[in-house]
């Protein structure tokens, strides 16, 4: 092992030593010894072929990790940054909502002017996927009471129920224990919008005591009539799905689709009674 180390070591010298003579030979320029410097060219060419090609290869290696890197970095600030413009989009998007939202009760706030509008927070509910009974943290200590309606932007939601100091119970309009006295947008035609155990369970309603002769359609639009003592006409309800009819022209009746999206409410308005200057609510 020693003696082949030694024999390549002393190949390794040999050749460095004639490299060193071919470079002084040809730095000298004699051409009587050309001969020479052509026969090593020859020999050393392959070699420095090899080297020049390993070089350029770890070059090229280092050259395309340092690009690698770089995309990686550019990469991870692209994340960041589209991130980041998808949190201002969904907080605009909610900036955005909720200015709809002011818009719709600024107008309610002009249709209903014997009104106040008071903002509430649904803090709980009853069981089940839908909004048909739930409580709010608005009570009568903020001048709510029994009977009070409650609407959003969208449409009318129910009533109170019943309430206490600092929070009241909301029966809503697709609950089985609610009615509403009602009427066809298009024909002022009276009917009775009640919340149905069926139903209520698809978030939808039924309208009820459709007289004979009046005219009800799909796409019609239903509101509150103002009749009953408890809402005040013109809140919109929703629109109608279909008409059935059950045995006769006695027995139609219709469903309907609330505006209000009882699976996804956050907020609702109490509309509370204005204090005439004699101290007692005003008549709905």
């Amino acid at each position: 092992m020693a003696r082949l180390f030694k024999s390549k070591l002393f190949l390794l010298i040999l050749v460095t030593v004639i490299l060193f003579v071919v470079m002084g030979i040809s730095a000298s320029g004699n051409p009587h010894l050309s001969w020479l410097s052509n026969i090593v060219n020859v020999v050393v060419s392959p070699v420095q072929k090899f080297f020049s090609s390993a070089g350029h290869k770890v070059e090229g290696s280092v050259d395309f990790f340092k690009d690698t890197k770089a995309l990686k970095k550019e990469n991870e600030e692209l994340k960041k940054r589209i991130e980041k413009l998808e949190k201002e989009n969904n907080e605009l998007m909610v900036f955005k909502e909720k200015n709809e939202d002011f818009q719709k009760a600024f107008n309610i706030k002009n249709q209903f002017s014997n009104y106040d509008l008071l903002g509430a927070n649904i803090i709980g509910k009853d069981l089940g996927n839908w909004f048909n009974v739930f409580t709010v943290d608005v009570g009568t200590n903020d001048g709510v009471s029994s009977n009070a309606p409650v609407v959003t932007g969208n449409g009318l939601v129910g009533r109170i129920m019943e309430s206490g100091p600092i929070s009241s119970k909301v029966v809503s309009i697709i609950d089985e224990g609610s009615s509403v006295s009602a009427r066809i947008s298009k024909t002022r035609g009276l009917v009775q919008v009640k919340g149905d155990i069926v139903l209520k369970d698809q978030g939808l309603c039924r309208v009820d005591y459709i007289e004979p002769g009046v005219d009800i359609a799909a796409g019609d639009n239903i509101e509150t009539s103002g009749m009953g003592g408890v809402f005040p006409p013109g809140i919109i309800i929703g629109k109608v799905k279909e008409v059935r009819q059950a045995n006769n022209e006695l027995n139609r009746y219709a469903i309907i689709e609330p505006n209000v999206d009882f699976k996804r409410l956050e907020e609702v308005l109490v509309l509370r009674s204005k204090k005439s200057s004699s101290g007692t609510d005003r008549a709905q």
